[in-house]
């Protein structure tokens, strides 16, 4: 009987039947999530379905997806012929139980090619399983792999599939249950479901009925709830011991070892080769056969045999699919382990060593993992390699560093495999998911005395590219590798490769002129190789970092990129090549050259496997789309992704600068500051620089907006001090205009000047269109402050050319309406610029510009015709619900959109009577689709 989840489970029976669906149930170990799905899958809502099961183990050896694979090994009962594409053959290698699979295709020869494919076929055969619901349970104990795929099933699952995942909390891995962010993509049903233990009542109720309905009195309850926690295992495990509702029985258990004793009690009475065989289970840890179970024990298999039916009669053990034997739950198995003597547990790990060593594939992780228990330093070291060695192999590079780390800790360890390790391990180190575990572990390892001096440089390396990436790492990880540069003189190809990071100008806050240095190093070394791969390497960074600083030649430098590939590892950097460059493009204002770009990367990239190179270029795509005026989805993309990267500061931070422009376009004003703090206003010193740059020209134009002058002129102070620290002129495209408006505003006409000046000569020989359309614009800005109208026309008409060639629609739409006030009044011109900002998406703007007909007394009858918007939001309505939803005041509503408070309660009240929403505080928590 399942007692205190009614409402639990009538949850996750509606959430599996809305398909497309995805559900999160989490619990702690034994609070019953396993029974939970049980009984949801019992339900006649499920009746008939597709359900396809997948259960991770604690103890698993590297084999990304193998949780998945073995959840669709059912697929084929459910499957109608002729119903597979053909790209589903990328699965009959691992399927083939499923024989309506198409056949295999040719083998692509890369790793990551082979994954891409891999995971194309699981989705069209999850699509094809029409209704499927696929549960896979202890996700955290999933492989990368395995939580990969699943955020991407369950970001943007088939129509049909409902997606169930159950984990504990305590155990996820980068605090999250899959390993990494996700958000459900609209119109897909999505629930989170936590188990909380029992309370009094409910133990009492399910006391009841373990004990065959004896009665159970309230102080009986109590006493039980406190010794077990309300956790319903372990109540289940404590009545199997005590049989009856006698208070004195309880006391006489201890606490917090209760679950152990009552495992001991149970054991007692078995004879010694059922009681030598649940201890060889325990040791396993993982479902076993007869076979290996009798190795382990040392027990001969006509004594196993029956020793195994008393474990099973016992309900010590259950038997599972394929005649493998395991307890009936991890806690159970742990309360045995712990009951086996020290010497003993280590004798047995030992014998799980010999016995798993002759076994074929090898049990890589296992076999390191019972070295390592068993105190056998030699083979522990030795397993444990191997398996780190095979999961970066597959692609589990989390389980790699971890086995790597373990090993470095260990105090035993020769100094040659101290150094063998600590390479391995910083090469690796930047995959994993706890990103700040892994730099401390490696700030630990340059600390240690076991490490030669000829091996320091290279893990300095890795920990400096390491923080680099994370926020607040930058300028420390600058200084790491710029360390590493001295420590690695004597290994060359090293030493180029942290150069050509110190040559990046764009990672923090130091001079160009300290970037070029490095630069020049790198080209001379790059000109002297002859080897391919190094120097198409040195060239995807060195060629974009040109680009970037607007230098003619990076043209030219582009010509000696290869047009083809001789390997795979050739093909990656090529593809990072074109997607620096698109980055470079995007900055610079060559926007139809960083589209094409990025085309052949992300096809480069997606062709040879390069998940990270293909993150970099979402980002890119993100920044080049609000540069473009392409801002429909954007927002809901660009968050999705930040979920996906937040710690990756070079794809977080452009992604966060992205949304805080849209937020200013809208008048979100909390928002917009929050993510241009997090875009690299808040730390410029550890933040992508032409980001930073940008999110302080937002800012002030959000200050301006606002008329809060002071605090405008504050923003374009420290955005120019940057931008004149930095000396790279041509990220001064989204900073120059609005803090030259500030400052015309404030009455510093002569600190405007100053900057404007210094942009032109800055200017004189960079290829940076998007910088010299912002040059026209601030010049016609203060022209029209010194009361110049004709050279303000001039010089914003050119702006306005210049923005609209780029193309670059929102900018040119502003230029637009400065213009429009200086010239004499055109109703209709406004009007048209009011619906081009809102076509794009800017709905202050839009809103400013029908407010200026308004106080004109300019009446603008549209051509169209006013349509009807029935029980839909209108344009405006939506303006107001997505105010309302970010917790706006009607004063606020107000003053964002140039309405009446009058107006805007009018608004308030339709929004709230077409959403069915009973009150502001709904719309908060349910906010409408943008």
């Amino acid at each position: 009987m399942l007692v205190g989840r009614e409402a639990e489970l009538h949850t996750l029976v509606s959430a599996v039947t809305a398909a497309p669906a995805v559900i999160l149930l989490e619990g702690e170990a034994g609070v019953g999530k396993t029974r939970l799905v049980t009984e949801m899958l019992r339900s006649q809502e499920l009746a008939g379905r597709a359900v396809l099961v997948g259960q991770c183990q604690q103890l698993r050896e590297p084999f990304p997806y193998g949780v998945l694979l073995d959840a669709l090994r059912t697929a084929g009962d459910h499957l109608s012929p002729g119903t597979l594409g053909p790209e589903t053959g990328a699965l009959r290698p691992y399927l083939p139980e499923v024989t309506a699979l198409p056949p295999a295709p040719e083998p692509l020869g890369d790793p990551r090619a082979e994954r891409h494919r891999l995971f194309r076929a699981i989705r069209a055969l999850l699509r094809a399983l029409d209704g499927a619901l696929l549960v896979v349970e202890d996700v955290h104990w999933a492989d990368d792999g395995s939580r990969e795929l699943l955020r991407l099933l369950m970001a943007d699952p088939p129509p049909s599939l409902a997606v169930l995942i159950t984990y504990r909390g305590e155990e996820r891995p980068g605090g999250l249950p899959l390993g990494g962010a996700f958000r459900p993509a609209p119109g897909v049903a999505s629930a989170l479901i936590h188990l909380d233990p029992l309370g009094t009542d409910e133990v009492r109720r399910l006391a009841c009925v373990l004990l065959g309905e004896q009665p159970v009195s309230l102080e009986f309850a109590v006493k039980l709830h406190e010794r077990t926690a309300g956790i319903p295992f372990v109540v289940e495990e404590t009545l199997r011991t005590v049989h009856t509702a006698d208070d004195e029985l309880l006391d006489e258990l201890e606490v917090p070892v209760l679950l152990r004793e009552a495992m001991a009690q149970r054991l007692a009475g078995l004879p010694l080769p059922a009681r030598r065989l649940a201890d060889a289970a325990a040791v396993l840890g993982v479902p076993a056969d007869v076979e290996l179970l009798a190795e382990v024990a040392a027990l001969l298999p006509e004594r196993a045999v029956p020793a195994l039916a008393r474990l099973a009669d016992g309900a010590v053990l259950l038997e599972q699919d394929g005649g493998r034997y395991d307890f009936r739950h991890t806690l159970a198995r742990q309360a045995v382990y712990r009951s086996v003597a020290g010497p003993d547990r280590r004798a047995l790990h030992l014998r799980c060593v010999r016995v798993l060593s002759r076994r074929e594939p090898k049990p890589l992780l296992a076999l390191a993992e019972h070295s390592r228990l068993a105190g056998a330093v030699t083979e522990w070291v030795h397993y444990g390699e191997a398996a780190a060695d095979r999961a970066a192999e597959v692609g589990d590079p989390a389980t790699a560093t971890r086995l790597l780390r373990r090993l470095l800790d260990e105090p035993a360890l020769a100094r040659h495999d101290v150094d063998r390790l600590a390479v391995k391990f910083s090469q690796g180190a930047s995959n994993g998911l706890a990103q700040h575990e892994v730099a401390a572990a490696l700030e630990r390892l340059l600390s240690d005395h076991r490490l030669s001096e000829s091996c320091r440089g290279e893990v300095r390396l890795g920990l400096g590219m390491l923080l680099i990436r994370q926020y607040g790492g930058i300028a420390a990880g600058r200084m790491e590798i710029a360390q590493a540069c001295d420590e690695l003189a004597e290994r060359p190809a090293l030493a180029l490769k942290a150069k050509s990071v110190l040559a990046l100008p764009f990672v923090g806050s130091a001079s160009v002129a300290e970037h070029l240095r490095w630069m020049a190093e790198v080209d001379t070394e790059v000109a002297a190789s002859t080897d391919r791969l190094v120097r198409t390497t040195m060239l995807a960074s060195t060629t974009g970092s040109r680009l970037h600083l607007g230098d003619p030649v990076a043209w030219a430098q582009i010509d000696q990129l290869p047009a083809t590939v001789g390997s795979p590892a050739e093909q990656r950097q090529l593809a990072r090549a074109h997607c620096n460059l698109a980055d470079a493009c995007a900055w610079t204002g060559h926007f139809d050259r960083a589209q094409g770009f990025l085309r052949s990367g992300i096809q480069l990239a997606a062709d040879c496997g390069a998940p990270f190179v293909v993150g970099t270029a979402r980002a890119t795509q993100a920044h080049l789309d609000w540069l473009t005026g392409e801002w429909t989805g954007l927002e809901e993309r660009c968050t999705r992704l930040l979920d996906e990267y937040r710690d990756l500061v070079p794809v977080a931070g452009e992604l966060s600068l992205v949304l805080g422009s849209l937020a200013v376009a809208r008048g979100e004003w909390d928002s917009a500051t929050a993510r241009f703090a997090e875009a690299g206003v808040g730390d410029p010193d550890n933040a992508i620089a032409p980001v930073a740059l940008a999110a302080f020209g937002g800012t002030v134009r959000m200050l301006l907006a606002r008329d809060q002058i002071a605090e405008a002129i504050g923003a374009a102070d420290r955005g120019l001090a940057l931008l004149r620290q930095k000396n790279v002129w041509s990220w001064a495209g989204e900073l120059v205009p609005p803090a030259v408006d500030a400052y015309c505003r404030a009455g510093r006409q002569r600190a405007a000047a100053e900057a404007l000046d210094q942009l032109h000569r800055a200017l004189t020989d960079r290829d940076a269109p998007h910088a010299r359309a912002a040059l026209a614009e601030a010049a016609g800005i203060l022209a029209q402050h010194q009361s110049s109208p004709a050279a303000a026309v001039e010089r914003l008409d050119d702006a306005r050319r210049r923005y609209e060639r780029l193309p670059a629609p929102y900018p040119a739409a502003l230029v637009t309406e400065r213009l429009l006030g200086l010239r004499p009044d055109d109703p209709e011109r406004y009007a048209a610029l009011a619906e081009e900002f809102e076509r794009l998406g800017a709905a202050r703007d839009g809103a400013r510009c029908r407010h200026v007909l308004r106080v004109g007394g300019a009446v603008t009858p549209s051509r169209r015709g006013r349509r009807g918007y029935g029980n839909e939001l209108s344009p405006r309505e939506r303006d107001v619900a997505r105010l309302v939803a970010a917790g706006r005041t009607n004063r606020e509503i107000a003053e964002v959109l140039f309405l009446s408070r009058r107006t805007v309660e009018q608004h308030v009240a339709g929004v709230l009577r077409k959403l069915g929403a009973r009150s502001r505080a709904e719309l908060h928590e349910n906010p409408p689709d943008a």
